[in-house]
């Protein structure tokens, strides 16, 4: 202790002498001094450029001076306004050919595009379509007529009702719209968090009955890993709640059969793309449930982490943080591992809110007190000073997902998103894009852009991308030795992209 207040002092007395009172003008080397002190301790300040990253840098730093001088500014308006612009940035595209590492925070119902969804797996036999009282979707796969379930008191089989519609084009894209949030009016239509949550979970339920076939999930898992893998993104970790599979007899897989799949998916898929480098499950259940079964699902991850090491990457409480219960509230349940001595890391949804001072605002607290080894979101974290300081300490980083934050109305303008603080200060952070069929997405670069160019500003440079990159395999679930693979893997990749783009 007396190390670090040693350490510290010897920080602190420079910048007292550079601060202190002058006559007059104040000396340039000394402001000089400042600036650059400051510029270090941003996400990537510390990191030494090679000549060629230099050149690429200062290219994209005169793209980022136009890109901000133009009007419109894509990340000051929402997402689906904003995507077109995005798309012909010569700043998004090059993010698009970056090697981003590894995606840290992604949902299982929303990994893949929800188009592929509609245009491929809506279009196989036996799928039946179901239209609800509340102008919501339900599909399932079944060898016969379904019995009415989930509101759903007529089942059509969706082969013979397109045969039946003359503009199967214009069916498809009213599909496509129940499976996602996209609208070219997202503030009339979603006027508040209460009602843009309503949608998102309809979205979801929607996607169940597709993504819960067993044959389907399969072919899904694939084009999932093949979407990121075309992002240039080489490693994920997925959270996933493994409900429950079915055939079209009926027959119910249960949680050990979905991962013995993913094992075989992500397997096959790797020798077939031996430049990715895996993916890993992190077992996901509604905050919703009681603590009862919130204990239940706990015992259960427990035992699957020891019987799928590989695979499982740990636990984790999902769903709208406003409305659901607190970690705090679970606490007997989050308890056991270390009562059991067992190994169950933790990576928790905290601080996706911006309700100061409640209950949920504990949540940050109550993660890392649970000894949480990332922080999903963290929107509130800038508002708490003690869990920002202990999070940076114990190198918790955050999970930022830009764009679910803008879309799910947590911020409307990005460059007032408060990650730009957690970045100018360089806390440690990684990409995610949550929930990216959700949003109109694929891959992580339209959240590289938005952090970027929005959130960073013109200070955030490819020192900036390059940390937050390394991030991702830093403080992914990996052990040390499979790090060192990862990254040694990746740096091939960086040096083909600086080589070829400076």
């Amino acid at each position: 202790m007396v190390k670090s207040l040693c350490l510290a002092l010897l920080t602190f007395v420079p910048l007292l002498w550079f601060l202190r009172e002058s006559d007059g003008m104040p000396d340039p080397t000394r402001r000089d001094l400042l600036m650059r002190e400051e510029v270090s301790r941003q996400t990537g300040g510390l990191l030494t450029l090679t000549p060629a990253e230099q050149k690429l840098d200062a290219y994209l730093h005169r793209l980022k001076e136009q890109e901000m001088a133009a009007t419109p500014f894509p990340p000051a308006l929402h997402f689906f306004k904003a995507k077109p612009f995005i798309e012909r940035s010569s700043i998004y595209k090059l993010l698009q050919k970056m090697p981003k590492g590894a995606a840290l925070h992604i949902h299982s119902s929303s990994l893949v595009s929800a188009e592929w969804l509609v245009k491929n797996v809506t279009y196989r036999p036996h799928c039946y379509i179901c239209f609800t009282w509340d102008n919501s979707v339900r599909f399932l796969f079944s060898n016969r007529q379904p019995f009415p379930r989930w509101d759903c008191f007529y089942w059509q089989l969706l082969e013979s009702l397109r045969a039946r519609i003359e503009d199967n084009a214009a069916f498809d894209n009213s599909l496509i719209q129940h499976l996602t949030l996209f609208t070219e009016d997202p503030d009339g239509e979603y006027p508040n968090q209460d009602v843009v949550w309503e949608k998102f979970e309809k979205a979801f339920i929607a996607t169940a009955g597709l993504v819960a076939h067993a044959p389907i999930l399969r072919d899904y898992i694939y084009q999932g890993l093949e979407e990121l893998h075309k992002d240039n993104v080489m490693y994920l970790e997925l959270r996933s709640g493994l409900s429950r599979t079915y055939e079209l007899d009926g027959t119910i897989h249960d949680k050990i059969w979905t991962l013995k799949m993913f094992q075989e998916v992500t397997s096959k898929f790797k020798q077939n793309h031996p430049d990715f480098f895996g993916a890993r499950i992190i077992i996901s259940v509604h905050r919703a449930l009681g603590v009862y079964e919130v204990k239940a699902a706990v015992t259960e991850a427990i035992q699957l982490k020891k019987d799928f090491p590989d695979v499982v990457a740990g636990f984790d409480l999902v769903g709208r943080e406003n409305s659901g219960r607190t970690l705090w509230y679970f606490r007997e349940a989050l308890s056991l591992p270390a009562e059991l001595g067992a190994s169950l890391p933790y990576f928790f949804h905290a601080g996706e809110t911006d309700d100061e001072g409640t209950d949920v605002d504990q949540n940050l607290l109550d993660a890392l007190l649970f000894n949480t080894s990332r922080i999903g979101h963290g929107y509130a974290l800038a508002h708490h000073p003690l869990a920002k300081e202990i999070s940076r300490k114990r190198n918790v980083a955050v999970e930022l997902c830009p764009i679910s934050n803008q879309v799910l109305k947590l911020v409307s303008d990005l460059r007032n998103h408060p990650a730009a603080m957690l970045m100018s200060e360089g806390h440690p952070m990684v990409i995610s894009s949550d929930d990216p069929s959700m949003f109109g997405t694929t891959g992580l670069s339209f959240d590289f852009y938005e952090a970027f160019v929005g959130i960073g500003g013109l200070k955030a440079n490819l020192g900036t991308l390059k940390e937050l990159v390394v991030n991702s395999i830093r403080y992914s679930s990996l052990p040390d030795e499979l790090k060192d693979r990862a990254f040694t893997m990746w740096q091939t990749k960086w040096d083909s992209f600086i080589s070829a783009n400076s």
